[in-house]
């Protein structure tokens, strides 16, 4: 494992972009009725599992670094909840939201 010199060096915040792009190209295909509402909180969710993942390694201490972690744990379990609902809704093709869910996990 090399040194890490910036957030984007974290394994975990290259996984956590990874499934940000993810969620953007499945929320192309929820119906535009979901625009405002599932599309905006899945996106919105998406976004800040990396975004605090950089943010607390920013901070440059220990404590503050775990807290933003859990920040962005609770957004992943929100993101999840989100791709549950969309399933039982039966609002994307499986293929996809199979893939989405296996890099959530």
């Amino acid at each position: 494992m090399g040194e890490v010199k910036s957030y984007q060096d974290l394994t975990v915040w290259q996984h956590a972009m990874d499934l940000a792009s993810a969620v953007y190209a499945l929320t192309k295909r929820l119906p535009d009725s979901e625009k405002f509402g599932l599309v905006s909180q899945m996106q919105r969710a998406a976004v800040s599992v990396p975004a605090n993942i950089a943010e607390g390694h920013g901070s440059g201490q220990g404590r503050v670094f775990v807290r933003y972690l859990l920040i962005s744990r609770g957004s992943l379990m929100e993101l999840g909840t989100y791709l549950a609902l969309i399933a039982r809704l039966g609002l994307c093709p499986e293929k996809l939201l199979g893939d989405v869910k296996a890099q959530h996990e």
